[in-house]
């Protein structure tokens, strides 16, 4: 079980520079959908990857559907050569993204963003717009049942304003 509150605290409280994405962000906009992983869209800085490194290494991150015993170490090396990991640590599932399909990049999806209220911490997600457009150019069909109930809820909020 993914500890969300956990792993927000964690890497707020270190100063690593992320957007959340996915479907904890559905699930922040409204959707009545669970999802089991967080996903973090990473700003790819020295600065940015030594905090996250230093951040998930108490956590064990391995990589998630690997077979035990397999030599991974995340580490600021293996961030450069590589851009999107899906982990598992001690605080559950993280899928750590350099970019997004449809999106790109930290810099590319800041605009898009919004701060909400997580517990007792202010942390950056996409915005409702973006997240649909993001997980319609995915285009994988769990993306397609979540973008309609995204989509109603996009709808929703717009009637309300």
């Amino acid at each position: 079980m993914t500890d969300f509150a956990r792993l927000l605290a964690l890497l707020k409280n270190s100063a690593v520079e992320f957007i959340v994405v996915g479907g904890y962000a559905a699930t922040a906009h409204g959707s009545a959908h669970v999802t089991v992983h967080l996903s973090i869209v990473y700003r790819r800085t020295d600065e940015s990857i030594s905090r996250l490194v230093a951040t998930l290494e108490p956590l064990k991150p391995y990589l998630r559907r690997a077979p035990p015993g397999l030599p991974f170490r995340l580490d600021k090396d293996t961030i450069r050569r590589g851009l999107n990991f899906t982990l598992t640590t001690a605080a559950g599932d993280l899928d750590l993204l350099g970019e997004v399909t449809g999106g790109g990049d930290y810099d590319a999806l800041l605009p898009h963003t919004e701060l909400r209220q997580v517990d007792d911490l202010e942390c950056r997600f996409v915005n409702l717009q973006t997240l649909i457009h993001l997980k319609r150019a995915a285009g994988r069909p769990k993306d397609f049942e979540r973008i309609a109930e995204l989509e109603i809820i996009q709808e929703e909020l717009r009637k309300q304003h």
